[in-house]
């Protein structure tokens, strides 16, 4: 019987019949991979954030906030950086070192952290916001299981100078009052959202979000500590509960300085108990300004073509109209009294029966002219409007023209009361409050130009009543706010506060306003004292702070004496020339 042998098969040929069809399935495989891969990347970014493992979050990442600058481009809010501390405890070799060192350098309890540190959860949070120097002590130490988070943060490197100005900015980056709250949307710039791993080695590439606008405001820093350190003094010396310093150029409206006390630290802004230090009292708080108000219905008047500069009446101390009773502060009867005698003297009789004979609709006419109940338009946040109550309101009563007349029963902000004077010392027209200069965004600036509020009385009628603001300084307040070399023409005011039921007899409002040269005004300024303790009268109390202040100002603004003035003058020389 015969048998035959089958060869069996050579396994190379095995294996060059089969490669075919395995690189076959290989590539299909792979193009069925990459259209996942690529239907994944499609999906929408809702569904790719639900698919993702628990270790990438979505962060919010502000913009780099504008910086904020004075006149001269000193720096007054800027931007630092601090961190955000994390780890992975399952990334952590030696807890127990990890814990002493990271401890040590964030200032933690050295168990809680080691407790946190030997976890089972993927990431743990260990310092949710440390100074840039400590984040980069922690950076130093090479713990591939850290994570360190970049916070930006609002900083400012002058301390409490000007904060009531400036505002602040929150731990979210949103500014609040002042510049940061007027300015928020120019100085935040766009943010942007990125997802970010918090696996060590998953690093996010390094991206910016867009830069905010600069603001350049028009605050001089010396000026501004000048008036700071003023004020201080001035409460200290004087007893006052508070108190206001502006410093403005009545040509442009440029707001120079401007100050509260008390006030708070931009830098530590959440330590603050009261949150009515956080807003400005120069342009929030409203007062019954008392006899300033005099100077500007007399101004009314005269441009109503009521009195005239010569224009005369007898003063018997005591006026009866309306209800009410009004007499002069010294409660004395001063005789046949001329205009520039009602502001010298101060006399409320004589402002009364001015304002009577302008009649209640040419009085308010003027008073609005002059911005009182209403808006400046300042570019800070948080202005109030003031409160004067005219005829046809429930709250008006004739006996309000007559006391408004005086500064009393009418309620004013700092900031209107100066930007009314102003307009005395700049020929009539009344400028705008104005605090920023220039905004520049990249290679765009945008500068401020002045603007003008209204005219609300002619120059001649300015030039009357500032000439006897200056017979007020030389004749009436004993010298107190003179300051050699200079013409300067102010006005005092010593107002009472009101109560629900009446006005208080032991506490005093005092105010005064100035300014100079009285020819050729570079600067007025405004002082308002709460309920000082060392006088009965701003004449007393306030005007001398007034000339202090000015000594300092003439030297810091570069204003040159009368006589050097008017020699520059008679040889033909622009004193608006002279450096400032």
């Amino acid at each position: 019987m015969a048998t035959g042998v089958q060869n069996a098969p050579n396994p190379a040929d095995v294996f060059n019949q089969r490669l075919p069809f395995v690189l076959i399935g290989m590539i299909v495989l792979s193009g069925i991979l990459l259209l996942k891969m690529l239907s994944f990347q499609q999906l929408p970014v809702e569904v790719v954030n639900e698919l993702r493992p628990d270790y990438d979050r979505t962060i919010s990442l502000a913009s780099s906030r504008g910086l904020i600058y004075d006149r001269s481009g000193q720096r007054l809010a800027v931007n630092t950086i601090e961190y955000k501390i994390g780890i992975s405890p399952n990334l952590v070799a030696n807890p127990q070192r990890t814990a002493t060192q990271l401890a040590g350098i964030l200032g933690l309890d050295e168990l809680e952290t080691y407790q946190k540190i030997s976890s089972d959860l993927p990431w743990v949070l260990l310092a949710p916001r440390v100074s840039a120097e400590q984040g980069h002590q922690v950076e130093e130490l090479g713990l591939v299981a850290i994570t360190i988070e970049k916070l930006p943060r609002r900083s400012y490197p002058q301390g409490t100078l000007a904060a009531q100005v400036l505002g602040f900015v929150s731990g979210d980056l949103k500014g609040y009052y002042g510049v940061e709250g007027k300015f928020q949307d120019q100085l935040s710039g766009r943010g942007r959202s990125e997802i970010i791993s918090d696996i060590p080695f998953d690093l996010p590439p390094e991206q910016e979000a867009d830069r905010g606008s600069d603001v350049y405001l028009t605050i001089d820093r010396d000026i501004q500590y000048l008036i700071e350190s003023e004020l201080a003094l001035s409460i200290s010396e004087t007893g006052a509960k508070s108190g206001t310093i502006i410093v403005m150029n009545p040509r442009t409206g440029d707001i120079l300085g401007m100050t509260s006390y008390p006030s708070f630290d931009p830098n530590d802004y959440q330590s603050v108990a009261n949150a009515s230090l956080l807003g400005n009292p120069a342009i929030s708080n409203e007062y019954e300004p008392g006899s300033v108000m005099k100077v500007i219905t007399v101004a009314a008047a005269l441009e109503n073509q009521t009195i005239t500069r010569d224009w005369t009446y007898n003063d018997q101390s005591v006026l009866d109209m309306a209800g009410i009773r009004v007499m002069n502060w010294d409660r004395q009867a001063h005789g046949v009294v001329d205009t520039t005698g009602v502001l010298v003297q101060s006399l409320n009789v004589g402002a009364a029966t001015i304002s009577l004979g302008m009649g209640p609709t040419n009085f308010y006419t003027f008073m609005s002219r002059f911005g009182f109940g209403r808006l400046s338009g300042v570019n800070l946040q948080g202005e109030a409007d003031g409160t004067m109550h005219v005829p046809g309101d429930p709250d008006w009563s004739e006996s309000n023209l007559l006391t408004n007349s005086f500064g009393q029963g009418i309620a004013v902000t700092p900031l209107q009361m100066i930007t009314a004077v102003s307009a005395i010392a700049n020929d009539g027209l009344m400028m705008q409050p104005n605090i920023v200069s220039k905004i520049i965004k990249g290679d765009q600036v945008n500068y401020n130009q002045p603007i003008a509020l209204g005219r609300p009385i002619s120059a001649d009628t300015a030039h009357i009543v500032r000439d006897m603001m200056v017979a007020v300084v030389q004749n009436g307040l004993d010298g107190g706010a003179s300051l050699p070399g200079y013409t300067i023409a102010g006005k005092t005011g010593t107002a009472e506060i009101p109560t629900p039921v009446d006005y208080r007899t032991d506490a005093f409002i005092m105010s005064f306003i100035g300014f100079l040269p009285a020819d050729d005004p570079q600067v007025i300024v405004f002082i308002k004292l709460d309920e000082p303790t060392t006088g009965r009268w701003a004449s007393q109390v306030v005007a001398p702070i007034f000339r202090r202040l000015a000594e300092r100002l003439v030297i810091l603004m570069e204003i040159p004496p009368d006589v050097v003035r008017n020699t520059l003058a008679e040889q033909g020389a622009a004193v608006n020339e002279v450096s400032r």
